[in-house]
């Protein structure tokens, strides 16, 4: 069956459609109401969080206290991740934002990771730090950001973050989901009980060192 211009057009136009529909489908649902403050009591399970009553909804519903305060930095990594998404800040429910606070021990890292929802933009506060993501085709984009600096990590990509600077670090990130959800690579490789064949195959190591790099996660 031979396919004339008309109908090649046609099918590209299809095709466009399907593929809007799809980009439209992969991201936060857009809300249709004025807001949908999250019910954590709620055991109904759905795809995002259950709203309460809008008449139990108050102002502190909008209100999140918790990126006022440094998180704790005393461990092995040397960083902390504070987040603002809708399981801690209801309020954010269903308007497919969320943010989150990061401080810096010096030297201090946060693991590469991607966030399969959403793209992230962040902001140093205090410090200097050495940032960067890689693309689906091996390439790495990094680049040294300080203070009042911003950087974008776009979505689903692995990204990572390291204090570079003297003293301690701060930044703000902003994401584009409610629930962008978080996935460490260390951890999900060699945390998750996948079998040591398959990681010693993969990494071309022995089955020493992926016991030893499984007794470190």
């Amino acid at each position: 069956m031979e396919f004339g211009p008309a109908r090649v057009a046609v099918a590209f136009l299809i095709l466009q459609v399907a593929l809007s529909s799809l980009m439209t489908l992969a991201s936060d649902a857009d809300p249709e109401q004025d807001f949908c403050v999250a019910d954590l009591a709620s055991r109904t399970v759905v795809n995002g969080l259950v709203c309460k009553s809008p008449a139990a909804v108050t102002a502190n519903d909008f209100v999140f206290h918790g990126l006022a305060n440094p998180g704790n930095t005393k461990n092995a990594a040397g960083s902390s991740v504070t987040p603002a998404f809708a399981a801690q800040f209801p309020g954010l429910n269903t308007l497919g934002i969320s943010m989150a606070r990061l401080d810096f021990a010096q030297g201090g890292l946060v693991p590469p990771h991607t966030h399969p929802r959403a793209t992230e933009i962040l902001f140093v506060v205090e410090g200097s730090l050495l940032v960067g993501f890689v693309s689906t085709n091996n390439q790495l984009f990094a680049a040294t950001v300080n203070t009042g600096d911003v950087f974008v990590f776009p979505r689903g990509l692995l990204h990572f973050e390291l204090n570079v600077g003297k003293g301690q670090a701060t930044a703000i990130a902003a994401l584009n989901s409610q629930n962008p959800g978080v996935q460490a690579q260390a951890a999900a490789l060699f945390g998750s009980g996948i079998s040591d064949v398959v990681l010693e195959k993969a990494f071309g190591l022995s089955e020493k060192a992926v016991e030893h790099i499984k007794s470190k996660i």
